[in-house]
Formats: C-alpha cells, structure tokens, sequence
C-alpha cells in the first residue's frame, strides 16, 4: 500500500461512519483502521505460499470468505465488505471512484475486552472459561462435516501441514528456533505420527475432522457484554480450517499455558469435555499445543521480515517467538520427564531465578522460590528490598530454617499430587540439599541438583544492575558474595542427580543443555 493510500486512510472523512479518530493496528498480513465504532481491515499483497493474497480478485475473494466463515460465531460483529476507492481527496471507503481494494468492516470490540488483556490483567473468571469453553464447544457441535473436510484429518495431511512448518522455519534458526531445538521437534512430531496412526484413524472414522475456527488464540476472543465474541477465524486456506475439533482447542490451551495460566486451560478443558463428551481427545491434545505453538511461533517469525512495522516490534515478535519455541519443546519435555524434583544451587546472582521460571514455563511446573517465601514469613512484600548483614535479621539461621520447611512442604504437596516441582533457593549446605533428597525418594521421585555458576564479572554485574532496579524479590547484594562463597558446600555426586549450568548461556540454551542430560 503507498504512503498516500496510508495517509488518506488516516482521516476520518474516508470511512463511512462517523469517526473523531483513526488508528492502525498491524499484523504480517493485515492492516486494521479502526473508527471510533468500526474496524476496517484490509488485507496485505503478500503471498507466504499457504496464504495468497497477491491480487486485488484474491483480496475480494476472501474478504468474502472472512465475513462469511466469521459469521458462524459471530453474525452482529461482521458487517459487510466495503470496496476502498479513489476520490478527489484520496483513498476512501466512500464515493464512487475506481476500486483500488477491499476490505471487511466489523463492529469494534472494546480492545480492554481482549481475552489476553482480560487474563493478563489477572481478572478472568472460571464463570468466563466455562462460557468460552461452551461458546467452542456448541460451535464444533454443529460446524460442517463431509467426506472432503475429513480427508484433511488423514496422516498424508497431518505430515504435509508440519512438513510445511518445518521448511519455512530452516530461514529462522539463527533467530527464532535453533536448528538443534527444531530437529528435536520434527524427530519427536515423527514418531508420535507412526505410534499413533490408529488414533488419528479413529479421529477421522468417527466425525471429528469438521470446519473449525482454526485460530483460537486468546487475541481473537472478546468478553465484552458479558459473553464472548469468537472472531478473526482462517479464511485464507481451508487446509488450516479443516482439522481435528483437538486441534482446534489445543489453540486456546496453548495460548493460556503461553500466558502463564494453565489453571485457566484446565477449566477449559474440563468444561468442553463435560458439553462435548469426547474425552479421547486427550490422547491428542500435547500432540496439537506443540502444532500449535509452533505455527505461533512461525508466525510471530514472520513479523522480523515486515518491513512496515517498527525495530521495537521486531524485536518484541523475536522474543516472543522464542518464547513460543520454547513452549513448544517444553511440551515435549513433559511427555518424557518422570515426577522429578529440581533444586537450584548456588551464589547470589548466578542466574538460579531465571532458570527457575524459565523451566517452569516450559515444563508446566510450580517453581517455589525462597526470597518470596522468606519475605512471606515475615508480612513483607515481596518486592520490599531488606538490606541486611551476612546471616542477620531476615536471613538469621532461624528464619532460613522456617524458609526451607515451608519451600518442602510446597514440593512435597506437589510431588504428592503427582507433579513435578523446582525449589528455588540457595541451597549452600550439605544438609539443606540432604531434607529435599529424602523428600523425592518419599514421593519415588528424582532428585535434581541444578548446580548453577557464571563468570564472576558477570555475577557482580548483576547484582549491581538488580540493586539499581529495586523490584527484584531478591536482595542479594555485591557486598555478599564472598561470604556466601567462603560459605558455600559443592555438592557431591552421592548427594543426588548434578546438572552443572554455566548460566551465561541464554536461558533458552540453558533449559535446552538440561533436556539433552535429562534425555542421556
């Protein structure tokens, strides 16, 4: 699009409705403008091989098909196709000029409504889950079922989606996804196919390859008027609209785990499982959040190649992508990992924390983390920085004892209900390490010692760096560090399971380097 055709699209006189404003909101394949009470979205002359959208007649076409698929979930929001036109003032949605594009007006949805605002702000209800759950759940009850749709559920079509993926990513293993992390995928992907050919059959035997959404990711879900609005469905090829109804919600479970909240997934879940009754699915659906974190990914990848967005969307799309990576292999890590029990060791400074969440997301687990505990014990917010001497007030011997009963009793009700768990503390002490030992052998668990060090230059720059901060939880301190290394007990090897992490690596490449010794 030409910046003339941008600038007149800026102005509320070329929309035909009343507007003071005009915003752009941009993805890899749509420009939006949004009204005061409308949204304009036109799509981009780009062709990525799965989508097409090069031509003006292929523009028309699947504006057409957008408001005609996004109908089904929801008819009050789509309002028509609108040709964009030359006028005298410019490009305009008004007039009777010649066509210059299409574009497809919906009503706007209060962006503050977005289920990933709603979930991010902490404010998403189980009442809402189980809405959104039932809205997904009556949708795939009566989508479109025939003998072509289902062809899409076969094993052929399966393999020729990830292959796709597959090949379009080999241009991103020096940003987004390492060639190792991808190989471990396709392997993985692979293998999953061959064992569980049957099921797949099955799937297809029994009606559950139907006209989905086929993007149900919490950005396209809206919880404004008190329901929810599913929009913003595939349009551009039917290949990612015809597919497994797990495959489908995998989508929105994955999303949540992205965002932190698989307490929220599993109210989902659980509520389609209850209206739909399939509960086969369950064999299928890491299967489809590994599918679907990838394409996420994918797609986010895409956005470093735009040359209309901003360095610092770039840059934002990367680590998002590799974020989504991440999940993606972390869901394979799952399936494999046996109820293991991981503690951190170390220095103040050395990278425990950051490891900690980062597994912690990847893996699904609860990370239980000392300073926060510490400063819970005590009434202090956890971000209240406590400058104390070495062993003194809130770190005395007596309240580090309280500190490590409370962090065993959190993994120990953890590993009883059947999942694995990362402490994250200091553990400095032969005997510290020796109580959580015996708590993974009462719980038949393995004992991991994630035994972290850095470059000490780098250490102490992070301890200065935090202390400028002042929101860390933790208060470790420069002045500090060499006490607690005079202090510090090397474990070991006949006290557990020793991982060594030399955590100047990226966190990424961290949790991958502990992968590959927990897969030896």
């Amino acid at each position: 699009m030409t910046a003339n055709i941008m600038k007149s699209l800026m102005k509320p006189s070329a929309y035909p409705v009343p507007t003071d404003t005009v915003e752009l909101v941009q993805t890899h394949v749509s420009w939006i403008f949004l009204t005061d009470t409308h949204a304009f979205k036109l799509k981009k002359p780009v062709n990525f091989g799965f989508l097409d959208f090069s031509t003006v007649e292929l523009r028309r076409f699947y504006c057409f098909e957008e408001l005609r698929l996004n109908r089904r979930l929801c008819p009050d929001i789509y309002e028509a196709v609108v040709e964009l036109r030359e006028s005298p003032g410019g490009a305009s949605f008004c007039g009777s000029g010649a066509i210059i594009d299409y574009a497809v007006m919906m009503k706007r949805l209060p962006a503050d409504r977005m289920l990933d605002r709603v979930v991010e702000r902490g404010e998403a209800t189980l009442a809402d889950m189980e809405n959104v759950a039932d809205a997904i759940s009556s949708f795939h009850a009566g989508a479109l079922r025939s003998a072509y749709i289902s062809s899409f559920g076969t094993i052929e079509q399966i393999l020729l989606n990830w292959r796709e993926n597959f090949e379009q990513l080999v241009q991103f293993n020096k940003t987004t996804l390492p060639v190792a992390d991808l190989e471990v995928i396709k392997s993985w992907v692979i293998t999953f196919v061959e064992l569980n050919s049957d099921l797949f059959t099955r799937r297809v035997e029994d009606g559950f390859i139907r006209e989905c959404d086929g993007d149900l990711h919490l950005e396209n879900i809206s919880l404004a008027d008190g329901r929810p609005y599913i929009f913003d469905c595939i349009e551009f090829n039917e290949r990612f609209r015809f597919c497994d109804t797990a495959a489908d919600i995998a989508f929105l479970l994955m999303d949540l785990d992205f965002h932190k909240r698989s307490d929220l997934a599993a109210v989902v879940i659980s509520s389609y499982f209850a209206a739909s009754g399939d509960f086969e699915m369950t064999k299928l659906i890491d299967f489809y959040k590994v599918y679907r974190a990838v394409v996420r990914g994918k797609v986010e990848s895409f956005r470093l190649n735009d040359e209309g967005i901003t360095d610092e969307a770039k840059v934002l799309a990367k680590r998002r992508a590799i974020l989504y990576f991440r999940l993606a292999r972390g869901y394979i890590e799952r399936l494999r990992l046996p109820l293991t029990l991981f503690i951190t060791c170390g220095t103040t400074g050395c990278g425990k924390s950051t490891l900690a969440g980062e597994l912690a997301f990847e893996l699904g687990i609860k990370a239980c983390n000392s300073d926060f505990i510490r400063k819970k014990i005590a009434g202090i917010p956890p971000e209240t920085a406590v400058h104390e001497d070495y062993g003194e007030g809130l770190y005395a011997d007596t309240v580090s004892e309280k500190t490590y009963r409370e962090l065993e009793r959190m993994a120990g009700d953890e590993l009883a209900e059947g999942n694995s768990v990362i402490v994250d503390a200091g553990f400095r002490n032969a005997s510290e390490r020796g109580r959580f030992a015996a708590l993974a052998a009462k719980h038949h668990s393995l004992f991991i010692i994630l035994l972290l060090s850095c470059d000490e230059s780098e250490q102490q720059k992070r301890l200065v760096m935090r202390s400028a901060g002042g929101h860390s939880v933790s208060d470790g301190r420069i002045d500090l560090l060499a006490q607690q290394k005079s202090d510090f007990e090397r474990p070991s090897k006949d006290e557990g399971w020793i991982i060594a992490v030399d955590s100047n690596l990226s966190p990424e490449r961290l949790t991958g380097m502990i992968y590959k010794e927990l897969n030896r």
